[in-house]
């Protein structure tokens, strides 16, 4: 599977599922996410994935600092609703790599542990993008994603869907619109803004 090779450049995440050791899927219970996983799950590669990627890479990093993210024990809130700039696809991103869901995720075991439903809230009534939480601390980070900082996604994209797009902009697109997102993942200290409760 051919992919851009800025992709296998971008820092992994990694978390431990106690679920996945438990029931044996794996071994130690370790999970690594790379950008281009997130990538296959969501079917693309742009500006608000590459974003959803960098708030949980980021704020999974400041929220455990040196110790393994737990997934499944983290509450993710998003200022947006599901269908407002497409803040559904930052939280598909988000559940993917924390565990965390809204009502459709696993239950629990009949003890009530695992349960990974409840974690997950969009229109939450927070002062940033999306805010992490630990649910065994109950630390907080606070992320905001400011993309236009340092890009302009539209700017790229009308280039090539408006009836007067040259030929030539239609077929350098695809090359433009990824090197869009590999300027966000070149500046994600300034796209990325946190902080912590």
């Amino acid at each position: 599977m051919k992919h851009r090779s800025f992709f296998d450049e971008i820092q992994h995440i990694k978390v431990y599922d106690e679920l996945a050791q438990f029931l044996g899927a794996i071994d130690d219970g370790v999970i690594e996410f790379s950008y281009f996983d997130v990538v296959k799950t969501a079917g693309h590669s742009c500006a608000t994935v590459a974003g959803a990627y960098l708030i949980a890479l980021k704020g999974l990093q400041a929220l455990y600092k040196n110790e393994i993210p737990k997934r499944g024990e983290i509450k993710v809130e998003l200022k947006k609703s599901t269908t407002d700039d497409n803040a559904g696809v930052v939280g598909c991103v988000l559940s993917n790599i924390t565990g965390a869901t809204t009502d459709y995720g696993f239950g629990g075991i009949p003890t009530g542990k695992f349960n990974r439903r409840g974690l997950l809230f969009f229109e939450a009534d927070i002062d940033c993008d999306v805010k992490l939480t630990r649910l065994d601390t109950n630390k907080s980070v606070s992320v905001k994603y400011m993309p236009q900082k340092v890009v302009n996604p539209m700017s790229i994209l009308k280039s090539a869907i408006m009836p007067n797009a040259k030929p030539e902009d239609i077929k350098s697109f695809p090359d433009r619109f990824q090197k869009m997102v590999q300027t966000v993942f070149e500046n994600q200290d300034k796209v990325i803004q946190l902080t912590m409760s």
